[in-house]
This record gives C-alpha cells, sequence and structure tokens, in this order.
C-alpha cells in the first residue's frame, strides 16, 4: 500500500508542476531569467530531495541511494542535451521568450519516451541475463568513446525527423508568435518552434539510448529508475536557462561523465563475480562528478 501512495504521490508531484508550467509560469511567453531559473531549479531539487527521503522510509536506505545514483547520473548526462538546445535554437533563430514553451513540450515527450525505453530495457533484462553484459558493453564503448573523441558539431538540418517533418508539412521562414502551427494562403503550415521541438525529442531518444542503460546499470527497480529520470528530465528546462551561458566552463564534466559511465558499465559486467554495494555507487558516481566539476572551476579561476 505504501508503494502505491509513493506511486500517486509521485505523479501527483509531476501533475500539479506541469499544470503550474503551462498555465501560469507559461501563460505569457517570457525570457526566463538566471534568478526565475535558479529558484526553479532549487524547487526541484528539493522535491527531489524529499521524494528520496519517502523512498528511504518506504523502500529502505538500499532503494533511497539507488534513486539518488540515478538521478545524479542522469543530471549528469543531460549536460550534453543543454548544448543541443543552444545549437536548436540558435539554427532555428528562435526567441529566448518562445524557449521555455518549445522546451516544456519537449520534455512532455521525453516523459512518454523514456517510460517506454525503460519499461523495453527492464523487459530484456527480465528475459535474459545476458542483456546485463551487454548494457555494459555499450556504456563502456560510450564512456571510452566520449572521452576520447572531440565534440562533434550538430547540424540541425541533416536531423532525418526534419526531414521527414518536411516531408508531410512546409515550415515557414519566420516564427509566428508562440505558435507551432500556423496557416498560410489556406495551407497548413509548421512554425521554426515546432521544427525545433521535433529535432529536440529526436535528439533526445539517441540519448536515451545511452542514459536508460545508465540508470538500469544502478538499480532494475521500475519505480526508482522512472522517477529519478523524469524528476531530473523535469528540471532540464531550468538548468539549461541557469547553466546556458557558462556551459562551456565545465571543460572537465563531460571526462567525469565518461568515467562514470565506464565504472557502471563494468559494475554491469562483472555484478556476477563482484558485487558493488549501491553505497559503494553513489560515492563513486558523486565523488567522480564533483570533482570533476571542481577541476573545471579551478582551471577556470587560474585562467
Amino acid at each position: 500500500m505504501s508503494v502505491t501512495w509513493l506511486w500517486a504521490g509521485f505523479i501527483l508531484v509531476m501533475s500539479v508542476m506541469l499544470t503550474l508550467d503551462l498555465g501560469v509560469f507559461q501563460k505569457k511567453a517570457h525570457v526566463m531569467t538566471v534568478r526565475e531559473a535558479a529558484i526553479m531549479v532549487g524547487i526541484w531539487w528539493t522535491l527531489a530531495a524529499v521524494f528520496a527521503l519517502a523512498v528511504y522510509f518506504v523502500y529502505g536506505h538500499d532503494k533511497a541511494f539507488q534513486f539518488i545514483s540515478a538521478y545524479i547520473l542522469e543530471q549528469s548526462l543531460s549536460v550534453d542535451n543543454l548544448f543541443v538546445f543552444i545549437l536548436v535554437f540558435s539554427f532555428f533563430g528562435i526567441a529566448a521568450e518562445n524557449q521555455p514553451r518549445v522546451l516544456h513540450w519537449g520534455i512532455l515527450g521525453a516523459i512518454a519516451m523514456r517510460f517506454v525505453f525503460i519499461f523495453a530495457g527492464l523487459s530484456l533484462l527480465e528475459a535474459s541475463h545476458l542483456m546485463f553484459y551487454v548494457f555494459g558493453a555499450i556504456l563502456v564503448f560510450t564512456g571510452g568513446k566520449m572521452m576520447v573523441s572531440e565534440d562533434a558539431q550538430m547540424e540541425p538540418h541533416k536531423n532525418p525527423a526534419l526531414k521527414l517533418l518536411h516531408r508531410f508539412l512546409p515550415v515557414t521562414e519566420g516564427t509566428h508568435g508562440h505558435r507551432f502551427f500556423t496557416t498560410l494562403n489556406g495551407v497548413l503550415h509548421a512554425t521554426p518552434l515546432f521544427a525545433a521541438l521535433v529535432v529536440i525529442e529526436a535528439t533526445d531518444l539517441i540519448f536515451a539510448v545511452d542514459s536508460i542503460p545508465a540508470a538500469l546499470g544502478v538499480s532494475s527497480d521500475l519505480f526508482v529508475v522512472y522517477t529519478s529520470n523524469i524528476f531530473a528530465v523535469m528540471g532540464l528546462r531550468s538548468t539549461y536557462f541557469l547553466l546556458a551561458g557558462s556551459m562551456t566552463e565545465f571543460r572537465y564534466l563531460k571526462n567525469g561523465v565518461s568515467a562514470v559511465l565506464i565504472f557502471v558499465g563494468v559494475k554491469m559486467i562483472v555484478k556476477d563475480v563482484y558485487h558493488v554495494s549501491t553505497a559503494a555507487s553513489l560515492a563513486v558516481i558523486g565523488g567522480t562528478l564533483l570533482a570533476a566539476i571542481a577541476a573545471s572551476l579551478l582551471v577556470r579561476k587560474k585562467t
């Protein structure tokens, strides 16, 4: 019964926040200030902390640590999404006051997609124990590739989802206020806002291929993986507006995320031989990311 109430509480919190976000905060298009973004980030961190406490009382400390580990991991992996947002908004010429609206609907799509991916991933793990090795290998490969490769320049106009959109709907040259669609000469057109949304959703689909196995490497509990994932995704928009001007200064964060992915991947591969406790996993994940952020800030100070 406690678990059912925890699910109900999670759904209620998300429903209330989404309603406030769209019905109150975004009732009038406006530029989200750094102060407003900082407040929202603080609210999401507080809600996540309170929820972790609720998980502790219902499930125990092990599940609570799993939730915190998965949440931190997903937050760090979402940094790449933030760079994508900058590139996409710049490419389509989306005004700052319309960006929160695009990200809001993008997050709604991500919530639905993440549930499908997580459910599919857990089903695969239950169907075959070998999938732990497959997911682990994917994470080790991805982490290694991320660590040694240069940052690739994204080209939104080459995105397959955008090409598919052009096949069904023409896209207007300029934006039309905060609308996703408009009618010109009796013909329905998509606006650059909707085109940007399509590219963001398609990109999140690609990111999910890495982030979901990573979360499953921390916990195989549907409730823990999904709720931690959604808490991280829901706070992504505010994090973007808080860090948009300073993300390039966290130069070592990518190396930290790479190391964490490799650690989680190895943990999945050796799980039958050596068990890494949840507390140890949390310490490694949190410690590695904090070290990467601290190193970035120290280098920034010296320069």
